[in-house]
């Protein structure tokens, strides 16, 4: 965490990152929790994410579903606070089509869950998508991590994923 002076209180963004950060190599297992529609995409596939890359101003975090490894979240350090993108790419590495869509933090959130809103890119790649609103949650004791998504203001998506271990990522 940042050294403060007494008195000072630090950046929920800062904090939250920090949080996220100082878990570099950590990995969460877990499932879709919402929707619940048996023709839900994720459903019934394991998730898993693994803090992987953990700079002073980027974080990137691998996000598999079940043998698919084409996802990355990215966090960001930003002027404005923190922003969180989707790096899509395909088995080459190649960038997919829908890819680097997110949104950045609108309000300071808090040191263990913050919000980013669609960006004007977002909405531009994927005009469905205009009103996302994303959201990366921590436990207190950092052993969960909560993925939520919401649409129109409505639930679109939840994953809640437990920490098992320190390892890489299984790329197979």
């Amino acid at each position: 965490m940042t050294n403060l002076a007494a008195g000072e209180v630090e950046n929920p963004q800062t904090a939250f990152y920090e949080q996220i950060q100082a878990l570099c190599g950590a990995r969460f297992e877990g499932r879709s929790t919402f929707p619940e529609d048996p023709g839900e995409a994720f459903r019934d596939k394991k998730l898993v994410a693994v803090v992987e890359t953990c700079g002073e101003k980027v974080i990137r975090i691998p996000f598999r579903v079940g043998e698919d490894t084409s996802r990355t979240w990215i966090l960001t350090r930003v002027e404005d606070g923190l922003e969180l993108k989707h790096d899509h790419r395909h088995a080459d590495g190649t960038p997919d089509d829908v890819t680097m869509y997110g949104g950045t933090s609108a309000s300071a959130g808090t040191e263990l869950s913050q919000s980013f809103p669609a960006d004007e890119h977002t909405a531009k790649l994927i005009p469905e998508a205009q009103t996302n609103e994303w959201f990366l949650s921590l436990s207190a004791d950092g052993s969960e991590l909560t993925y939520y998504l919401e649409r129109h203001g409505q639930p679109r998506f939840r994953a809640v994923l437990k920490r098992t271990d320190v390892a890489e990522i299984d790329r197979r």
